[in-house]
């Protein structure tokens, strides 16, 4: 299970989705999106939770239609549709250009009073998740600051919750994750600052981490790092860190590596990093599997090999918990029990 993936985000680099979102038609974007999907399944991952279609508006509740009806290969595929940010906060930026003013923002803006209509049209809409941006790169040096107040925050949990949906939120900063854990939230994405402070809480409250190591590692790689040759930079050292932090705070690990920042079908490389980071391999396979299931509110039907359970199975290599880059030989991929994938006879 990948708890983090922008299918309808195509990796040209660091800032693919501000090239798609200016330049690319929602069609193109669906179409590579099945390219997508594909990749994914073929991959093992056999569900996956997409947090925000970047600019094309509820595409990805088609494109979980297309799969679910057999339509196109895919995952099982839970949607946040537009995902929310508040007024002025995301890109593309008004203001830089008459031409822009036109143009689709990255996620919905919604502030306020004004969170509960969109909450619940995105739900409306087909959104199995409502996805936040607690904070993002908006202060006066460009840095990264809160967003949304406790309270805002708050009032799109409890409109999620009356209907049965639970909130992901986007939050870099200790004060913005200190936030979405007091409003209820049930992940928080990325986590790049954490204190011990803010993990304890995290814990205290059963509220889990998808820190996205992948996407870090690959941003750092597209800004000409030499992984393996150049000093390890700042932004990959204090995110040990806090992975570090948050495993001896005991907070819930969920695995997602924000596919879409790099290739999809390489969603694995989020698995080989949290290794790397120091969890141990079987540990990363249990929460990419039982563990992700539990978050999702979906143990009762997948993550576990048990009777009554939808069969989703796959098989590799080597034993991935040994060594976890045995998941990249992935030979065999059934997904509620109708095989995707499968040897080729000789």
């Amino acid at each position: 299970i990948d708890m983090h993936s922008h299918l309808l985000l195509h990796p040209y680099d660091e800032t693919s989705w501000d090239d798609q979102v200016l330049r690319e038609s929602e069609a193109l974007r669906v179409a590579r999106a099945t390219v997508a999907a594909r990749r994914t399944i073929e991959a093992g991952f056999t569900t996956i939770r997409d947090l925000g279609t970047e600019g094309a508006g509820y595409a990805d509740v088609g494109l979980r239609r297309a799969i679910d009806e057999g339509i196109i290969e895919g995952p099982r595929v839970l949607t946040t549709t537009r995902a929310i940010v508040a007024t002025g906060s995301y890109g593309p930026k008004r203001g830089l250009s008459p031409d822009f003013e036109a143009l689709p923002v990255g996620a919905e803006e919604a502030d306020g009073a004004a969170l509960t209509r969109v909450v619940r049209d995105q739900i409306g809409r087909g959104a199995d998740w409502i996805k936040l941006y607690g904070d993002y790169r908006w202060g006066p040096q460009g840095e990264a600051r809160p967003t949304f107040t406790e309270q805002e925050l708050a009032t799109a949990v409890e409109v999620a919750a009356s209907a049965g949906r639970q909130v992901a939120v986007h939050a870099v900063t200790p004060e913005a994750m200190r936030r979405a854990v007091l409003a209820g939230a049930r992940t928080i994405e990325h986590g790049d600052l954490g204190t011990p402070e803010v993990f304890r809480l995290m814990a205290d409250r059963g509220v889990a981490l998808c820190p996205t190591v992948a996407a870090g590692d690959a941003i750092e790689q597209y800004r000409g790092w030499r992984k393996g040759v150049d000093p390890v930079p700042d932004r990959i050292r204090r995110k040990r860190e806090s992975i570090r932090a948050a495993l001896a705070a005991g907070v819930p690990l969920c695995v997602g590596g924000d596919v879409g920042v790099f290739p999809h079908g390489d969603n694995v490389r989020e698995l080989e990093l949290l290794v790397d980071y120091g969890v141990a391999p079987a540990d990363v396979l249990r929460a990419a599997t039982a563990g992700n299931a539990a978050i999702l509110g979906m143990a009762g039907r997948i993550g576990a090999i048990r009777a009554g359970l939808l069969a989703d199975l796959i098989a590799v290599e080597g034993d991935p918990a040994a060594d976890i880059a045995a998941l990249r030989a992935v030979r065999f991929v059934m997904k509620g029990g109708r095989v995707v994938k499968q040897p080729v006879p000789h």
